[in-house]
């Protein structure tokens, strides 16, 4: 079984439409994995039917039971977070200020500050249009460990694979050099960075080269949106050469592709040309990874 990554130094590269197109050839015992938490997307083209669901619980949250509160207000002053309010002549807890570190509970005098585990997101399995089955997530709006949420999607990812008899997972991993991404490239096989010809492509490509060579994983190059800069094209052909990354793929600047996404048109299902691209591409990554 083999782990592909797919990821890019900032969001909206195309890393996801890239991804997409790659499951295309996904047989139907393979596993795709949407990493991007905070703003999972691949459901749009893939249109998944869900299969099954689980809450993902994450940190503490606080409440000051209002029947045992003697209005002493030493939390409200305490809290250096400012998470207390007075809300109708009574204290509670802000959730979204709250940083769950329990000192208003600790010194509360009559143990009026209850604590339980903090629902943060949701943990999904569902099945693709194209019979391969899909495991997503979805952290709550401003909600925090977004990195434990995708090493746990994973775990499920890796455990259904081997219940299936998978060969390859693909992973869309999340944008950027955070916590998240650093959980979606750990224990993966092979990584693809896809990089956006664009200047704040080429900078963050810089930055994610650098924490990726840190990994014990093999690294391969795709430039999208190739033709929109020649300058930065030529930039970042001499970024990947630079650290011996070899680019395996490029993608040309067209002006139709949004439109076919607006459509959720997955690239290779209906479009010839990006057919042959995605597959060279595919296989290209499945040569590499051995």
């Amino acid at each position: 079984m083999k782990e592909i990554v797919v990821v890019s130094g900032k969001g909206g590269a195309g890393k996801s439409t890239i991804t997409a197109g790659l499951s295309y050839f996904l047989k139907e015992n393979d596993i795709l994995v949407d990493a991007d938490v905070d703003a999972p997307n691949l459901k749009i083209l893939l249109e998944p039917e869900l299969i099954r669901e689980e809450d993902f619980y994450s940190g503490k949250q606080f409440k000051i039971e209002q029947d045992f509160c003697i209005m002493c207000g030493r939390c409200y002053q305490e809290c250096s977070f400012e998470a207390i309010e007075i809300v109708n002549l009574n204290y509670v807890i802000d959730d979204v200020a709250c940083e769950g570190c329990g000192l208003c509970q600790f010194l509360c005098p009559v143990n009026a500050i209850s604590v339980s585990d903090k629902l943060t997101g949701k943990k999904y399995v569902s099945k693709t249009k194209y019979g391969f089955n899909m495991v997503h997530a979805l952290l709550n709006p401003s909600e925090e460990n977004s990195g434990k949420l995708v090493a746990e999607i994973k775990k499920i990812a890796k455990n259904l694979a081997k219940e299936q008899n998978s060969s390859t997972i693909i992973v869309d991993g999340p944008p950027g050099i955070g916590c998240s991404t650093i959980s979606a490239i750990s224990g993966s096989d092979i990584l693809l960075l896809v990089a956006e010809s664009t200047i704040s492509g080429l900078h963050d490509m810089e930055r994610l080269i650098e924490l990726t060579k840190n990994f014990k994983v093999k690294r391969k190059g795709f430039i999208n949106k190739f033709g929109l800069n020649h300058s930065i094209d030529e930039k970042l052909v001499n970024l990947f050469e630079s650290k011996e990354i070899e680019i395996v793929g490029y993608l040309t600047y067209s002006q139709n592709i949004p439109q076919y996404l607006k459509k959720r048109v997955n690239l290779p299902e209906h479009i010839d040309g990006y057919k042959k691209l995605f597959e060279g591409l595919y296989n290209r990554l499945m040569e590499a990874v051995g």
